[in-house]
């Protein structure tokens, strides 16, 4: 005889189906409450250390900078240049050495007027002429060197040399100015080095 055709109590349900609803979906509640207690676990907090050493603190991103202290200024490289006189221009050169001879030329005048004014204060024509009187005795006279060298003569001998100076050193810078052109075509002239201080 078999048994299945009997039907079954409605209070009995199958192991199988118990199981089944036993193993259903968790509800709302119980998600929240699982997502609670991983957030509130304690390994989730903080950074995770690296390595398999023990966590170490982390330090600051920076240092904070100490008050007072100035950094001495780092030294400038000297700059050097190398440069090359190749022409100078001779109409400067002219109105340069012209200038020069002229203040020249009045050094000239204005020094033998004051050395011939301080021999005079000083008597060394005095002595002189003492030693012209011993030396040349009764046939020199009365002849003194002031007759021979006096002030008038002395600065128009000087004012003469101070132009005939003017004159040659201002063609001989103008001769030389033109040669160093010449020259300089040749060999490419005298080289300059420039730095800064």
């Amino acid at each position: 005889m078999s048994t299945s055709g009997t039907p079954r109590s409605g209070g009995q349900r199958p192991a199988g189906g118990s199981a089944a609803k036993g193993a259903a979906p968790r509800g709302p509640q119980q998600r929240t409450s699982s997502q609670g207690a991983r957030q509130g676990s304690p390994r989730s907090q903080g950074p995770r250390p690296t390595g398999n050493g023990p966590a170490r603190p982390q330090r600051p991103a920076q240092r904070p900078t100490q008050q007072g202290l100035v950094r001495p200024a780092p030294k400038a490289k000297v700059r050097k240049a190398r440069l090359l006189v190749s022409k100078v221009d001779p109409w400067s050169v002219l109105k340069m050495a012209f200038l020069l001879s002229v203040a020249l030329g009045i050094v000239t005048v204005v020094g033998a007027v004051v050395l011939w004014t301080v021999m005079d204060l000083t008597g060394i024509f005095d002595q002189v002429n003492d030693l012209l009187a011993q030396v040349l005795g009764s046939e020199g006279g009365s002849f003194t060197v002031q007759q021979l060298i006096s002030l008038g003569q002395v600065a128009s001998f000087a004012t003469i040399i101070a132009v005939v100076n003017v004159v040659l050193l201002t063609a001989l810078s103008m001769l030389a100015a033109v040669l160093y052109n010449i020259s300089s075509t040749l060999v490419g002239g005298i080289g300059v080095t420039l730095t800064d201080d």
